[in-house]
């Protein structure tokens, strides 16, 4: 790319016009209210980052069965689509742009969380490693169900209506959450998925799901207001691949078919592993035909080299952006920034989410 380029010039990314390269990451925060419904300090946090090129929201439940973790918004309830209509109309009354990230957590989730107390569903009936948060504490994973086949055009139903219930509270777009060891995810990689039928096994079948579902939202957006995350080496969640190269080719090379508005890849895996697999996300860029928004752990100086070289389009930041809402104003001035506060991450009140000062 010229070298003009750099995180405060403007793209089109898909139909999305941006002001700067700096996407705000979507951060699980664990503060949504009653009925996971978007709530007033959640309408402050994200108008406060709105100065973001893009603001990823946290991700949000498509459905009850979706849920994974206290206190997260959905985007399934008339209460959730008018909650977050509060918070795309004070993001945009900031010149702002907002796209929300859909969720199915799959197997990382407890059946005290599900709706009638039901066991959580995967794609297979593995157990993953650790221990869920609930609203009574940490407790044992539990094996999940094993989705039926007859099941999966519900599971697709259930992004579609998310989708169109995004639009209707006021999003410009939408991200599609394949990363992480969440649902989608869970289909992508065969140490999670151990299926037999057009969902498991080889490469394409393991695919069909995120290809069904991307099908699913484009078809009520339009390409060009949608983005799908995904995470090639994380091993969150116990998760792995035996070839993460092979399949997150093919995975960007088979995306291309939708016209897509971006690929976001975060190139870090959140939690320490024995071994990481070496993985070239050159090749990986070079398989995805549109906008490329790289993640994990960069700082400005990364982040301009990565831009500078072609290795990215738009760089995400995520605990820069919440520990300092007026990030890009900070980085475009060389203003020292804000130490984040760990404790304060998941859960609590205002305090550690929407009272880190701006600079001036």
């Amino acid at each position: 790319m010229p070298k003009e380029m750099n995180l405060f010039t403007s793209i089109k990314l898909g139909d999305i016009e941006l002001h700067n390269r700096m996407v705000m990451a979507p951060l699980t925060r664990n503060r949504a209210g009653d009925g996971n419904v978007p709530q007033d300090m959640n309408v402050k946090y994200y108008e406060q980052r709105a100065s973001a090129g893009l603001i990823i929201t946290e991700a949000s439940q498509i459905s009850p069965q979706g849920v994974g973790y206290p206190a997260t918004p959905g985007i399934h309830s008339s209460e959730q689509i008018e909650g977050w209509k509060r918070v795309t109309d004070a993001v945009h009354k900031q010149g702002g742009c907002i796209v929300l990230q859909l969720w199915h957590v799959g197997r990382i989730s407890h059946p005290s969380l599900q709706p009638e107390g039901r066991l959580p569903v995967a794609p297979s009936a593995i157990k993953p490693d650790g221990e869920a948060v609930t609203y009574e504490g940490m407790k044992p994973f539990e094996t999940p169900r094993a989705l039926e086949l007859a099941e999966i055009p519900g599971i697709i139903e259930q992004y579609r209506l998310a989708a169109k219930n995004a639009r209707q509270a006021g999003f410009d777009g939408v991200e599609i959450h394949a990363a992480n060891g969440y649902l989608l995810d869970q289909f992508l990689r065969d140490g999670s998925n151990k299926r037999t039928d057009a969902y498991g096994g080889s490469l394409e079948n393991r695919a069909r799901l995120l290809m069904e579902v991307t099908q699913a939202v484009v078809d009520v957006w339009g390409g060009g207001a949608v983005g799908v995350r995904i995470s090639p080496l994380n091993p969150f969640n116990s998760m792995s691949d035996s070839d993460p190269q092979k399949t997150f080719d093919y995975v960007a090379e088979q995306l291309n078919q939708f016209d897509l508005a971006y690929l976001h890849v975060v190139e870090i895996a959140m939690e320490g592993a024995a071994e990481v697999p070496d993985f070239d996300f050159t090749q990986l860029r070079k398989s995805f035909n549109a906008s490329y928004i790289a993640n994990g752990g960069y700082t400005r100086e990364r982040a301009e080299s990565a831009l500078a070289s072609g290795g990215a389009d738009l760089v995400a930041f995520g605990v820069l952006f919440l520990s300092n809402p007026d990030l890009p104003e900070r980085f475009a001035k060389n203003l020292s920034l804000n130490e984040p506060d760990v404790s304060t991450f998941y859960g609590g009140s205002e305090t550690g989410y929407t009272d880190y000062p701006f600079y001036h």
